[in-house]
């Protein structure tokens, strides 16, 4: 027998970071009657973001160059950053008490370190109900909401949904909204060649061509493929290309190689190569090409030259899976098309909103997936407080 309903004015379906910053938000507007739905720890998913340290945002100020920061989402995401940016962002963390500092690369940390500060200045600060209980359904009323759970059932006039990137879509589809399937798109990548003995190696400034576009940052060998920043961002940008692909890689800048074998003729190749790449993966590449990495360099003949200087510079790997090992974030999600940019409100349902990785937004690593949760968080508050 279900307990008897109750109503409240404003639903919230979990209580991630989207979820409670919406909460907050509302709050802040003088909004009260709200109710939280969490079947887990509330803020659970905060803890391990930014390897527990809590990488907030980043700290790019122009709205329309922070949107370039996620392959899925950019045009959509103008209107919300141009409404609520990083520096909105750093205001809110400082209005609950949490100081922030910026890192050399723009990354944007707690002065604490620590996600579980974070976590406890969020919790100490929300003043609206916390129910703790699986919403199974949501269904749409004449007027209203009812909200199904495990427990009871409970009506509403407005409802927002922010149950983050990882499964509840079914809440959505029986709302008969589109959604995207959902795939993990930042991670380390498997390959085809064996990189085992290279595990542990890592490159400074590895270069990436995407169409016009050249993106350059830091990569690693590991014992099943390659991982590090460059490839969280490789594996971002084709998060739905289907396995196996091919992606080339360079390890250097264009060079005169040929000049480099004529002043240095009595070198071993190996050595040379080592002055531009690590001497560990020298001796790698030198023996995939079946080229003596004891030649000197005068015995480099021109069809070695050529092969060598391609790997350096355009090294073709095979990829042909997924490692997950790192921030779990997930491409797919609700529809952009069926979300108004300026509310997060659903178009097909009034008084329904949609905040965080709910949706088929998804940035690189560096703060820029939980950015996505405070804009879009702020944005549908301000549209609810303003009903």
């Amino acid at each position: 027998m279900a307990q008897e309903l109750i109503s409240k004015r404003i639903a919230i379906v979990g209580a991630g970071p989207a979820g409670c910053a919406c909460a907050l938000f509302l709050q802040k507007s003088g909004v009260n009657n709200i109710a939280i739905f969490e079947s887990k720890d509330f803020l659970k998913t905060l803890l391990p973001t930014g390897g527990g340290r809590c990488n907030l945002a980043f700290a790019e100020f122009d709205f329309k160059e922070l949107a370039k920061n996620y392959p899925r989402g950019e045009k959509f995401l103008y209107s919300v950053f141009s409404r609520f940016g990083v520096k909105e962002t750093l205001d809110f963390f400082d209005s609950i008490g949490v100081k922030t500092y910026t890192q050399p690369n723009g990354r944007i940390f707690p002065v604490s370190n620590s996600s579980k500060d974070v976590r406890q200045k969020f919790l100490k600060t929300l003043k609206c109900e916390l129910v703790k209980e699986k919403v199974l359904k949501i269904e749409k009323l004449d007027s209203g909401y009812k909200i199904e759970t495990e427990k009871s059932k409970y009506f509403f006039d407005v409802v927002v949904i922010s149950i983050g990137g990882h499964g509840g879509l079914d809440l959505v589809k029986n709302l008969g909204i589109n959604t995207i399937d959902q795939t993990q798109s930042l991670s380390a990548l498997k390959t085809s060649k064996d990189f085992s003995i290279l595990s542990g190696v890592s490159l400074k400034n590895v270069s990436f061509k995407i169409g016009k576009e050249i993106i350059t940052d830091d990569l690693l060998f590991t014992h099943k493929g390659i991982s590090g920043p460059l490839i969280y961002k490789i594996s971002s940008i084709f998060a739905r290309k289907t396995m196996p692909y091919n992606i080339c890689l360079s390890f250097v800048e264009d060079f005169d190689f040929q000049n480099h074998l004529d002043k240095n003729s009595k070198k071993n190749i190996k050595n040379l190569l080592g002055e531009f790449i690590p001497k560990s993966l020298a001796e790698f590449l030198l023996n995939d090409l079946e080229v003596d990495e004891t030649a000197l360099c005068h015995q480099i003949n021109g069809k070695m030259r050529d092969l060598i200087y391609k790997n350096l510079v355009s090294y073709e790997i095979e990829i042909v899976g997924k490692i997950p090992d790192s921030e779990v974030v997930i491409s797919g999600g609700v529809d952009l098309k069926e979300i108004n940019p300026k509310t997060m409100e659903c178009k097909k349902l009034p008084q329904l909103y949609f905040c965080g990785e709910i949706l088929d937004i998804d940035g690189f690593c560096g703060g820029f997936n939980l950015q996505n949760c405070w804009s879009t968080a702020f944005v549908s508050a301000d549209a609810i407080a303003n009903l």
